[in-house]
């Protein structure tokens, strides 16, 4: 318990829409230990980005429905779910302990603010300082996560750097007040290979330096494998399967995660054949299927079962769980 940083008990959250409601997250359960990062991965539709949102309670337009969020500050073990979404306690949290780099940077700095302006207010904000200071803390920040000529660059708009460039910004923002957590949802889709290569890097060596736990978020398993240390595999809003990453990629246990793993390009691929798709798509959240969500497109489902019923959460060891018909059987006879 010691080394626990942010739990997350059966977090349900809904979309109000004029067909009903929609589960963007539905039970989910997890724990985020100080020091370590937490890959999320799954296709898109799957809840991600909703769920990374509620833990710095930016969900809008979902809400929580249901479920606790504990998350171990300075002051002690305090409920983010019971917070008010403006009031004065969770606005201390966000960008103070946790920090949130979004997926894409054009969109998420202000355009009408210089990049040193928008990193020395959220300083001023939380570390109490005046603008001088907050400004050069600012340009010490942008330094420190290689941005070229950070004194220069704290002086210009958004439009006037890289994607490569912006994206620093938004990690040199996220990082100026030393949160406890840092969550990244998907960084570095809008970048070239190498610009990507430069931010994971950057950002393993940041997570390293300060200590700090990172929720990373991608649709990407080749990155999950290379900056996670746990990983939560979710699909129309469920945790599917979890474990360590070792384990996860040397022994995948749900056939989505089997399948998200087969359609991974790999050298011994054969550069004449196809890569291995997975067939149909994520459903309408409007039209869940009954039983299994994963079901119609799962070459294992078993008929009258996985198109029935739900399948439980099932733990497989300490470190480990999946959702899954398959391994009902197998944990029930080892129990027994």
């Amino acid at each position: 318990m010691d080394d626990l940083l942010l739990e997350v008990k059966n977090l349900s959250l809904h979309i109000g829409t004029r067909e009903g409601p929609v589960r963007a997250a539905d039970g989910l359960s997890f724990k985020i230990r100080r020091g370590r990062v937490l890959g999320v991965v799954g296709e898109s539709g799957s809840g991600k980005s909703f769920t990374a949102k509620a833990l710095m309670r930016i969900e809008r337009p979902s809400q929580i429905k249901g479920g606790e969020i504990t998350f171990w500050s300075d002051q002690g073990p305090i409920r983010i779910d019971q917070m008010d979404l403006s009031g004065p306690e969770i606005r201390a949290i966000r960008w103070g302990e946790i920090a949130m780099i979004f997926q894409e940077p054009m969109t998420s700095l202000g355009p009408m603010h210089t990049i040193g302006q928008q990193i020395a207010e959220a300083i001023m904000l939380h570390e109490k300082v005046p603008k001088g200071e907050a400004l050069r803390l600012a340009i010490e920040v942008l330094a420190s996560v290689g941005m070229p000529r950070p004194a220069e660059t704290a002086r210009q708009y958004p439009h006037q750097i890289s994607g490569g460039m912006r994206q620093r910004a938004m990690i040199a923002m996220a990082l100026s007040c030393h949160p406890k957590l840092l969550i990244a949802d998907e960084p570095t889709t809008a970048l070239d290979v190498t610009t990507e290569a430069q931010i994971l890097e950057l950002l393993e060596a940041q997570q390293k330096a300060r200590g700090m736990s990172i929720l990373y978020i991608s649709h990407n398993l080749a990155v999950i494998a290379q900056i996670a240390e746990d990983v939560i595999v979710m699909y129309l809003g469920k945790i599917v399967e979890q474990a360590d990453v070792r384990t996860l990629f040397a022994n995948p246990r749900h056939p989505y995660t089997k399948a998200l793993l087969r359609s991974m390009p790999s050298v011994d691929h054969d550069p004449d054949g196809r890569l291995a798709t997975i067939d149909g798509a994520v459903p309408d959240p409007l039209a869940r299927p009954k039983g299994c969500a994963f079901h119609p497109r799962c070459p294992d489902a078993i008929r009258g079962l996985c198109d029935v019923t739900e399948p439980p959460d099932l733990a497989i060891s300490e470190t480990s769980s999946v959702r899954c018909h398959l391994y009902s059987a197998q944990v029930t006879r080892a129990a027994s």
